[in-house]
């Protein structure tokens, strides 16, 4: 049925009203004559509404005189119709010939690249070795060779452990699954040693298999050996063997902030201003003529890609530039103000460093004071483990 009524569409068809005391008798000659209605709708006894192509339509005078009923044209839907329609139009026909042309010509290109599935790592990042052959914004999807974009990407980024190509309309999809990058773990059954993964003073040592190689308090270096994978026996020699062990260890985080005693800060006022550029591919024309209004002011950049469809991009692009407008003003600080600051700044950077804050045993403060500003030396020391198995190269 479907099929037919993109048919009657094509060639055309009408709204109905069929007025008379016979309609049932109307109804039944044109099923058996083979007149194709839909949309049928009786109202009282009397009238009836429907829909009949256009071809139908001339059988059905033959039909009313038969039944004493009389037909009337509501509505006219259809190709032709429309044609009809616009037939004295000839600039607006050929503008929407061109459109539909152009339409069907930017379809064959891809004007925009999406990203999906990754949580950790930066959508630029994937977008830079997509492109590191050269953009593909503007290039045709029978050329872009999607297993040697698939390939690179592996083989350039170990952290993605599966990635797929879509090309929709004329967007491309790339769908990434990021990997679960665990730390290696040496099988028991191999050589190794346990060294230090970062520098400090070691605290206590505990050896269950292998060698110790330092003592408490000695200072240590990244990559040094504090549990040697191997045993000296007397009778039996040297043996390797799979280090096993701990290391306890107190390392020294330090973090420098530097505090002016004028510093000149920014608050917004409310104000904001909208301007609006339109990019089509690389030609880019500015909608507006002149400079902002504001003084001092911030810039929020905001790129929207045009579509027709969900997936249907075109190379247009509407950029919209809201300037924020923010006054200066000046604020002063004690001394002992802004030490206060910086210390407060440094922890904070401090704890992004520290695994565990728990862990932190003392805390060195070193203040240097100079005439226009403070210089704060925050120091955490913080007990931890610092060894890293690491295998055995003969």
């Amino acid at each position: 049925m479907q099929f037919k009524i993109f048919i009657n569409y094509m060639q055309g068809f009408v709204d109905i009203v069929v007025e008379g005391f016979y309609i049932e008798r109307f109804m039944n000659i044109c099923a058996n004559q083979q007149i194709f209605l839909w949309n049928v709708k009786k109202e009282k006894e009397t009238l009836l509404y429907a829909r009949v192509g256009i071809k139908d339509f001339k059988r059905l005078r033959y039909i009313c005189k038969k039944t004493d009923c009389k037909v009337k044209i509501c509505r006219k839907i259809g190709i032709p119709f429309i044609l009809n329609r616009y037939k004295k139009r000839k600039i607006f026909v050929g503008l929407l010939v061109i459109l539909i042309l152009l339409v069907i010509s930017l379809s064959n290109f891809v004007w925009n690249i999406e990203v999906t599935g990754n949580n950790t790592i930066p959508t630029e990042e994937i977008l830079s070795i997509v492109n590191s052959n050269g953009s593909l914004i503007g290039k045709m999807k029978g050329k872009i060779d999607t297993k040697q974009i698939i390939n690179q990407l592996r083989l350039q980024r170990d952290d993605l452990a599966w990635v797929g190509i879509e090309l929709q309309g004329t967007n491309m999809l790339i769908k990434v699954e990021e990997a679960d990058l665990k730390p290696e773990v040496i099988d028991e059954s191999e050589y190794c040693n346990i060294v230090a993964k970062k520098p400090g003073m070691v605290l206590k040592i505990s050896a269950q298999n292998g060698t110790p190689l330092v003592n408490q308090y000695d200072i240590v270096k990244e990559g040094d050996i504090l549990i040697g994978g191997w045993i000296e026996g007397k009778y039996t020699g040297t043996r390797y063997v799979h280090a096993q062990g701990d290391v306890q260890a107190k390392v020294w985080y330090t973090n420098k902030q530097k505090v002016l005693l004028k510093e000149i800060k920014k608050e917004e006022t409310g104000e904001i201003e909208n301007k609006y550029s339109v990019k089509i591919n690389n030609f880019q024309i500015n909608l507006y003529k002149t400079l902002s209004k504001f003084e001092n002011y911030d810039t929020i950049e905001k790129n929207k890609k045009m579509k027709i469809f969900s997936n249907f991009y075109l190379p247009i692009e509407l950029i919209t530039y809201t300037n924020k407008e923010y006054k200066n003003y000046e604020v002063t600080y004690t001394l002992e103000e802004a030490k206060n600051i910086g210390i407060s700044r440094a922890e904070v950077e401090l704890q992004k460093e520290i695994e565990d804050v728990k862990n932190v045993v003392d805390k060195h403060v070193n203040v240097y004071e100079n005439p226009e500003y403070v210089e704060v030396e925050v120091t955490y020391e913080v007990q931890e483990g610092i060894g890293t198995k690491e295998k055995v190269v003969f």
